[in-house]
């Protein structure tokens, strides 16, 4: 890992006066690559001048559409050439994007829509059937503007269609002069287990992320093309897709499509990326997916990383070993915008999420909050550049998770003498097992390296005396006889992790719920799918 420097160089005067665009586009504008590529989406390119020219009408547009300083759009769109444009436009403007989770409920996008008080709503022409009947619902909406597609599909809905209302602005603007600590835009956590809550991130957050680890530990540079399975609303994906390419001047391939390994692997054959950003699942499914065991994952690609959920030792080795790459595992959270944990470069122990990213500072604590030694399980806490500024209309949330410098992640970690940080499981999802404790990521390790398991989660079940004991849900490979599988599977994970973690219980099902990230929702498997 590359030596730490400072960061934050742009909040060194509080009077300062920063707009995140003006580092992100127009700096590289000022470089000469103004025809340059900076992002393709497979249908349209979208090179660095025409970004910086188009980022200017969507602020033109919004202020002819009545939209102050400060206030809110929404954006349900897909992960195309045009959500750079009305991310980076309204942030030129002052105004604040809220890009959303493009898998939701009619129902959950009528609350985050009532919650941040979106003026204006850009949504992809092939999302707008979810939403478009709740536009009359909502109070705070004046308009709804229409991304891809044809007219037809918006002037059905008396819709504003996004090519007809950006082509006849000017592609001059003053950008805006907001401040490093002024929020710059909001991104909603994943509500695996509620409501999705907004989180408010600044100016200077993106940069923070960008100078850490990209820069430091990545290594990411201007002739890098990168591809990000995480979509561009979720805090990895944008970073991956937006923040980190920009910072440095590289290309970015966008899918608008659902990242499925056969997706993915034509995508890597046809543009050659340099650097891939997966997620576990992903990763677990490009390689055991029967169909796909030639294909090729390009001949420029030099580094892959992974966040989301922690990547099984297992599939690291099997990446490594097929394709002859490492695999970065870090963790990251929407509150910390990006990765603050992670692996690097030369420094590589798959089953752990490594060490702490240059700038980034973090903590083991007990219930009590006292520091816990190394080897014991403690719930992680972040002091952090690039944290949220809390919760919208949340504090009592706030309070429990931005306490001062340090974020609580509500992860629970353990630290080796290395000063390597190994996950255990969500606080919520961790459980003690004859008074000790029990990481179901452990169990679930275990579970996946027996070869008839391709997938697993854990949860604690109550044995008749009422004591909490591990039980199993397993995805089975295809073909796998069951004859004898149960007792099999009990004694690989004995002898792989210790005789009193053994799951008492395995029920096989066709599949595991998840969010959209593709974190395994274990809640919804306690007592039973």
């Amino acid at each position: 890992m590359r030596a730490p420097r400072r960061v934050g160089r742009i909040m060194s005067d509080p009077a300062s006066s920063y707009n995140a665009v003006t580092w992100l586009l127009d700096r590289n504008i000022d470089a000469g690559r103004g025809d340059k590529l900076a992002f393709t989406d497979t249908t349209r390119d979208l090179s660095y001048g025409a970004l910086q020219a188009q980022s200017r009408q969507l602020g033109n547009l919004l202020k002819r559409l009545g939209v102050r300083r400060e206030e809110r759009v929404a954006m349900i769109m897909l992960d195309t050439v045009d959500f750079p444009v009305v991310f980076l436009g309204a942030i030129r403007a002052g105004i604040v994007p809220v890009p959303l989770n493009t898998l939701l409920t009619a129902e959950q996008y009528a609350y985050v829509l009532a919650d941040c008080r979106a003026r204006v709503l850009f949504v992809s022409e092939a999302l707008l059937p979810v939403v478009k009947d709740l536009v009359g619902r909502m109070p705070d909406l004046d308009h709804v503007v229409v991304c891809g597609g044809d007219a037809r599909s918006s002037n059905q809905h008396g819709f504003k269609r996004f090519a007809d209302q950006i082509s006849g602005e000017s592609d001059r603007f003053n950008t805006a002069a907001t401040h490093p600590d002024e929020p710059a835009f909001w991104l909603y956590s994943s509500g695996s287990t509620g409501m999705p809550k907004g989180v408010r991130h600044l100016h200077a957050s993106l940069a923070a992320t960008a100078e850490t680890y990209a820069q430091q530990v990545l290594g990411i540079r201007e002739d890098d093309v990168g591809l990000s399975a995480a979509k561009l609303f979720f805090a990895y994906g944008l970073g991956n897709a937006l923040t980190f390419p920009l910072s440095v001047g590289a290309t970015t391939i966008l899918n608008a499509e659902r990242p499925t390994p056969a997706v993915m692997f034509a995508l890597m054959q046809r543009y050659e990326p340099s650097i891939f950003f997966g997620v576990p699942t992903l990763f677990a499914a490009m390689l055991n997916d029967e169909t796909l065991k030639n294909a090729r994952a390009g001949s420029r690609l030099r580094v892959c990383t992974s966040a989301g959920e922690a990547l099984p030792e297992s599939v690291g080795h099997a990446w490594k070993a097929r394709f002859g790459v490492d695999i970065l595992d870090g963790v990251g959270s929407t509150e910390l915008l990006h990765i603050f944990l992670s692996n690097a470069p030369g420094d590589i122990k798959y089953g752990s999420s490594g060490r702490p990213v240059p700038g980034y500072r973090v903590r083991l604590v007990d219930e009590s909050g006292a520091e816990v030694a190394d080897g014991e399980v403690g719930e992680l806490l972040v002091d952090a550049p690039s944290a949220g500024e809390g919760y919208w209309n949340q504090r009592s949330k706030s309070r429990r998770t931005f306490e001062g410098h340090w974020t609580r992640t509500g992860d629970k970690y353990i630290r080796d003498g290395d000063g390597r940080f190994t996950f255990c499981g969500r606080s919520d999802d961790m459980f003690k097992v004859s008074g000790i404790w029990v990481s179901p990521f452990e169990v679930e390790s275990a579970l996946i390296t027996h070869p008839a398991v391709l997938e697993a989660a854990v949860v604690p079940e109550a044995d008749a005396e009422g004591l909490l004991k591990p039980k199993a849900f397993v995805v089975l490979r295809a073909d796998v006889a069951t004859d004898g599988l149960h007792e099999s599977l009990k004694d690989h994970v004995k002898q792989k992790i210790g005789p009193w973690k053994y799951p008492r219980w395995i029920d096989v099902v066709e599949a595991l719920p998840k969010t959209a990230t593709g974190k395994i929702q274990r809640f919804k498997l306690r007592g039973g799918i």
